[in-house]
């Protein structure tokens, strides 16, 4: 059963579109089956910017929008009703049923696009798509304007306009409503949850692959089918591969564990890292590095609110880790000049945060007009300062391979931000118990 919520929302977030356009045609395909391997596919995963307008989550499917002068309508192509189909690969909606449930003026076979295309082109100023997106729809298009303009001596005009829509899309995206908001903070609670079970599990001798077990066992024990990005499980020297991902090292005593793993729920991702001691006790070293890291994300966190802007996080978090490496002596000079000539990167060289919605790293310009952007209400975004210290000849022995990052989803609201993922712990004393009370 569909959400009556949902198909609310989306309604309105296309009435919403085609007031923000010119009269056109807006033509917004979903994502396709992919081979695996011989005859089976890859778990389907809508487009995004396709479902956020359509609530529709079956594969082949394209949403047109036709904006007039006087009215819009909203059109769905989809699969075929074929009931033998649905014995062997489950339900289909089929047009009929589309259009009723998701709220179209009409909806058509997708055996019908080609045809149908050409006749909902003519004579229409311009084309709205996410162009060069995918080669195979770029060459689709350029197919029906092929075939409109071969009817130019019967007095049809076609589009002499082709526009991306994907920045007009994009600003939407970026704000949340209060739909979205609900579901975001359901996917921050379950994945807490998720890394709180890790935190219990872990222990010497393991191997990062159960605990990613574990991780995602409580995703779908939970309710979230599907992890919205591959996992890091990286224990040791892994923690310091940004994105390590073959899960497969042995923990080992004395070691840390960096785990960054989100879960989406109704296709909205989570994304929470934490970094913890496998045996449930942090040593001096990795306590030191640990207090910067958890410092620079609270002065990070500090600046999460509206009229700030998209890089005061970044600059907040980057101040406190560079003096942060002074004080260990991992740097020498002062906290200016590191600054200024970026040496703090050899322990710090991502940035502290994301857009996140949809996506796990969310659409939206992070510079309007050449300057960072400013933060407003509805905005979601990761802050997830890191400290990640490899060998090297400035580095003491006792600080080698130590890497850190801790990351939660805020949500910027009137008044700050909302932690979307505080019930996940944190702090040095709320790890260290929360390992001992699952041990």
């Amino acid at each position: 059963m569909q959400d009556p919520t949902l198909i609310e929302t989306c309604i309105a977030r296309r009435q919403q579109l085609a007031s923000q356009l010119a009269p056109g045609i807006v033509i917004i395909p979903t994502g396709q089956e992919i081979i695996r391997n011989a005859d089976t596919t890859y778990p389907f995963r809508f487009d995004s910017s396709f479902y956020y307008l359509t609530g529709f989550t079956e594969p082949d499917a394209v949403f047109v929008q036709i904006i007039g002068e006087q009215k819009t309508e909203n059109i769905l192509f989809c699969r075929p009703k074929d009931e033998e189909r649905e014995i062997w690969d489950g339900f289909r909606f089929g047009p009929a049923a589309a259009a009723n449930t998701f709220g179209f003026d009409a909806a058509y076979s997708l055996e019908e696009l080609d045809s149908k295309m050409v006749e909902l082109l003519k004579n229409q100023p311009r084309i709205y798509y996410p162009l060069a997106k995918e080669m195979r729809w770029d060459r689709q298009i350029n197919r029906w304007l092929s075939s409109v303009r071969a009817l130019v001596r019967t007095g049809i005009t076609a589009p002499n306009t082709v526009v991306d829509i994907r920045s007009e899309l994009d600003e939407m995206r970026l704000i949340k409503d209060r739909f979205e908001a609900g579901i975001l903070r359901k996917a921050g609670s379950i994945n807490a949850q998720a890394h709180i079970r890790a935190m219990q599990f872990t222990q010497p001798g393991q191997f990062e692959y159960q605990v990613e077990a574990e991780i995602l066992h409580d995703y779908y024990r939970q309710g979230s089918r599907f992890p919205a990005y591959s996992s890091i499980v990286a224990g040791g020297a892994n923690a310091c591969v940004l994105h390590y991902g073959e899960n497969n090292g042995q923990l080992r005593d004395g070691d840390l564990l960096l785990i960054d793993a989100g879960c989406e729920v109704q296709g909205y991702a989570s994304d929470i890292t934490r970094t913890f001691p496998v045996n449930g006790k942090f040593s001096g070293e990795q306590k030191a590095v640990y207090e910067i890291t958890l410092a620079a994300q609270y002065a990070a966190l500090e600046q999460c609110r509206a009229g700030s802007t998209w890089n005061a996080p970044h600059d907040a978090a980057t101040r406190v880790l560079a003096q942060g490496m002074l004080d260990l002596g991992l740097l020498k000079g002062s906290l200016t000049e590191v600054l200024e000539t970026e040496s703090y990167r050899q322990f710090y060289m991502h940035r502290t945060g994301h857009w996140m919605g949809l996506d796990v790293h969310d659409v939206g310009a992070y510079k309007v007009g050449g300057q960072w952007r400013e933060l407003k209400p509805g905005m979601v975004m990761t802050v997830e300062p890191g400290f990640y210290i490899r060998p090297a000849a400035n580095v003491p022995k006792a600080f080698e391979n130590i890497g850190i990052r801790i990351e939660d989803d805020v949500m910027i609201t009137e008044t700050g931000h909302e932690n979307l993922t505080a019930s996940c712990p944190k702090t040095v004393a709320e790890i260290e118990a929360t390992m001992a009370a699952g041990h």
